[in-house]
């Protein structure tokens, strides 16, 4: 997937200008790749589009005017998105209570080596992600990159016990995701 350029991006006073425009157009996109698995976790699949959208609000929200710092968030960024023949995605734990989030959050240390996405021939290829995110507790948002050789996925999954399911991909979440890899 191409990365985001720096020259692509508007200082954050520009950006702020049209925002209310184009606003919605990324929320649709980002819609078309929001995937629930069970109670707890919500998947985005990142694409350009999607990435560039969080730099500009990163730069917006911090008035980011020196270089190096928007340097560094394309960089950061980036990251995410997967490269040749891989989806990256922005897993998001999400647990109400913050008293309850505390005790899962340590109880589910394995829990992103067990996510997967399901191809069609049922093969599954299983998340990658930074180790620094995982400590004596996990954080509530990952970053995740699948190497799917190409191939969309159908389903995505989770096979840690405490949080074991699959759900299907929708036909629009698959075309985006297809979109995506082509």
């Amino acid at each position: 997937m191409k990365p985001v350029a720096r020259e692509e991006l508007l200082d954050f006073q520009t950006y702020s200008e049209g925002r209310e425009k184009s606003r919605p157009l990324v929320m649709a996109e980002k819609e078309r790749r929001r995937v629930h698995l069970g109670h707890y976790l919500t998947f985005l699949f990142e694409n350009h589009q999607t990435i560039r959208y969080q730099i500009q609000e990163m730069m917006l929200a911090e008035r980011m005017v020196k270089e190096a710092d928007i340097r560094h968030e394309v960089e950061t960024y980036n990251e995410v998105l997967g490269g040749p023949g891989e989806l990256g995605a922005t897993l998001l734990v999400e647990i109400e209570s913050p008293a309850e989030r505390q005790v899962k959050l340590r109880e589910w240390l394995e829990m992103p080596g067990k996510l997967y996405l399901k191809l069609k021939d049922g093969t599954k290829a299983y998340a990658r992600y930074d180790a620094r995110q995982v400590d004596d507790r996990l954080s509530s948002v990952h970053y995740l990159k699948f190497d799917v050789k190409g191939q969309p996925p159908v389903a995505v999954g989770c096979d840690f016990a405490p949080l074991k399911g699959e759900q299907a991909l929708t036909p629009a979440q698959r075309e985006a995701l297809a979109a995506d890899l082509a």
